[in-house]
């Protein structure tokens, strides 16, 4: 019967009949939020492991002259950064989303932040790699600068050198953004109902397996040209400022 069906009937059976179709404007809310709830975490998390890498890259000879505690807090502060950058960037994102769901939170029923929490982390690994190239690409110079206006390390960092390694990065890290929008389509590994289950669901109820993921990449596909047309336009701004 199926297979007879026109493909104007498949629309309606799949879409419009009994509004199946708010099944995908919900799960693509659903992915949208954990999106951007797991940008802000892997920026926060990005910002702190890049700080404490690039801090013991720069100044690893001056801290291992001075000893101390200084230098042990740093070299163990780094050591740790290092083992989260090779276990989250080593393990495949589906896994970690399952141990935090079905091990850490496993009480919980908070699917969104549990979800927004595990790709955070996860992206948090990338956007750490990300800033700490763009901290290494700023010339000590601007170092040196912010320390002859009195300011100490932590001050130069957060008011002269983060703004600018910003600006190196920020289409890499749009860039790291469209990834991370694609990777929450393995939401539904936990029962989560984001854009990719939705339509597996619209597919199960319906039997017609085509049309509803053929949607649900179209609205993938469309969200990533529409943000790539937004990196490419950011880069031209940038690089038209720099002259």
């Amino acid at each position: 019967m199926l297979l007879r069906m026109t493909l104007s009937e498949q629309f309606q059976r799949c879409f419009i009949a009994d509004n199946r179709y708010l099944w995908l404007l919900n799960g693509l809310k659903m992915t949208l939020l954990i999106t951007l709830i797991a940008t802000s975490i892997g920026v926060v998390i990005g910002i702190i492991i890049a700080t404490i890498r690039s801090t013991f890259d720069k100044n690893q000879e001056t801290f291992q002259k001075r000893g101390g505690a200084t230098y042990a807090v740093m070299r163990v502060m780094n050591s740790l950064a290092n083992l989260y950058l090779t276990v989250i960037r080593g393990t495949p994102v589906v896994v970690q989303l399952m141990i935090w769901y079905f091990v850490v939170f496993a009480k919980s029923n908070q699917d969104l932040m549990i979800a927004a929490i595990a790709f955070g982390i996860n992206s948090g690994a990338y956007v750490a790699e990300i800033f700490r190239s763009g901290i290494m690409a700023i010339d000590n110079g601007q170092f040196e600068a912010g320390r002859s206006m009195g300011l100490n390390y932590i001050q130069t960092m957060r008011y002269i050198i983060i703004p600018q390694m910003f600006k190196v990065v920020l289409p890499t890290l749009l860039n790291e953004f469209i990834a991370l929008l694609k990777e929450t389509s393995v939401a539904g590994y936990v029962g989560i109902t984001d854009l990719t289950r939705a339509g597996d669901i619209i597919r199960g109820l319906t039997f017609i397996p085509f049309l509803p993921l053929l949607v649900v990449a179209a609205i993938y596909l469309l969200i990533v040209l529409i943000l790539s047309r937004l990196v490419k336009r950011l880069e031209r701004r940038l690089r038209s400022n720099e002259r």
